[in-house]
């Protein structure tokens, strides 16, 4: 029992030095990169609804270029942190 509570703990601290290590280019980079994917989420929400197939398909286009744009700026913050 004692070894199990010993990994948690240790699982736990590092995980918070993960979390911690975050620099203010990498938390900008993560907030603007989650805001483009919640968008992209909508995009895709609305492509479901859509009327017609070409609405439909400009929607998802739009949707697959934010998660795209998402990725990248997710990338240059880490590049910028290092």
């Amino acid at each position: 029992m004692k070894k199990i509570v010993l990994v948690a703990a240790a699982a736990g601290l590092l995980s918070l030095t993960a979390c911690g290590s975050n620099t203010p280019a990498e938390n900008a980079a993560d907030a603007q990169a989650d805001n483009l994917e919640a968008t992209a989420d909508n995009l895709e929400d609305m492509a479901d609804n859509a009327t017609t197939e070409a609405s439909e398909d400009a929607l998802e286009n739009q949707a697959d270029n934010l998660h795209e744009a998402a990725d990248n700026v997710e990338d240059a913050g880490e590049v910028n942190a290092m």
